[in-house]
């Protein structure tokens, strides 16, 4: 039970951190005239991932890897699988492919890039230079190819930055909220991997069950909160777009940063079997997306039905 509470308590933490180190962010980028592009394609679609960040990193440095990757493949599954399928049922998802294509398809190449890294069966510093690199030249042709013209992307990141309207107003309450948010993300994943490893250890799972389904779910709270949101507004391009953007993030630069802090072994159960299913979901929403130009709620409930099978799976036939 106080295993299970610390858990709550570390999910509580980063979440009210990562909105509070998000509506900072967003604040300082007014204060210093960063353009509502740049926000929403840095800010929001990458800050929304900072749970993860801080917790991947921990266990990193904990000497935790199983949760450390596990929380990143464990996080793009859920974000497909589990938020785009709540949100598609709350409403049907009608997106631009145009928006979303470069963004839908860097997703899918960057699962690839992960499966053929982890080939080895160990992220080490030479695989997240790699992942880290290409993160930066996915930043460089985003703004730069939309910052020349009005594009259908960029008015999705446009909108991203828009998504939250209640932001600090002083510049000394806006440094507050960054480092209240900060110092609550940091105390949030100590207390959540402390919760983590009680639980595994109770139950008999390894730690990368629990880095996969439990923490990652806990960490992909706010993508969950900005992309409800964005489906209740009627924005689905925005809510769409916001958990690519930190599905992109996650893989390319919270492992990046991770592994190059610390090599990485990788689970086996995670080269058997995760690592498809997060290939699997990218391919299905990619689908799903450039065949009806949404997400209907019929294919919200496929993405659904299919995240309880993987963590029945998870709990069942991978608990080793």
């Amino acid at each position: 039970m106080m295993n299970f509470l610390f858990l709550l308590l570390g999910v509580a933490l980063l979440t009210v951190g990562g909105e509070a180190l998000i509506r900072g962010s967003l604040a300082a980028a007014m204060r210093f005239g960063i353009s509502p592009l740049l926000s929403g394609l840095v800010i929001v679609g990458f800050g929304t991932s900072a749970p993860e960040l801080v917790v991947s990193v921990g266990a990193a440095l904990s000497q935790q890897p199983d949760i450390a990757i596990g929380n990143v493949v464990g996080s793009n599954i859920g974000n497909i699988l589990l938020i785009l399928g709540i949100c598609a049922l709350i409403s049907p998802l009608a997106v631009k492919p145009m928006a979303l294509r470069r963004d839908a398809v860097t997703v899918v190449a960057a699962s690839i890039l992960f499966i053929v890294l982890v080939g080895g069966s160990a992220l080490v510093p030479v695989d997240a230079a790699i992942l880290l690199l290409c993160l930066l030249a996915y930043l460089a042709w985003a703004y730069w190819s939309e910052r020349s013209h009005t594009s259908p992307s960029a008015e999705l990141h446009k909108a991203e930055s828009e998504e939250l309207t209640t932001l600090p107003k002083s510049a000394a309450w806006t440094l507050t909220i960054i480092m209240i948010g900060l110092l609550l993300l940091i105390a949030g994943s100590q207390v959540l991997l402390t919760g983590a490893v009680g639980i595994a250890q109770h139950l008999g799972v390894s730690e990368a069950v629990i880095g996969l389904t439990l923490v990652a779910v806990g960490t992909s709270l706010p993508e969950l909160s900005i992309s409800v949101i964005a489906a209740l507004r009627g924005h689905a391009d925005v809510a769409v777009g916001n958990v690519l953007g930190s599905n992109i993030f996650n893989l390319l630069g919270i492992l990046g940063v991770s592994a190059l802090l610390q090599p990485l072994p990788v689970h086996p159960r995670i080269l058997q079997f995760d690592q498809w299913i997060m290939l699997g979901s990218a391919l299905l929403l990619l689908v799903f997306l450039y065949t009806g130009r949404q997400l209907s709620r019929l294919e919200g409930g496929i993405l659904l039905l299919g995240y309880a099978i993987y963590v029945g799976l998870s709990f069942t036939l991978f608990t080793a």
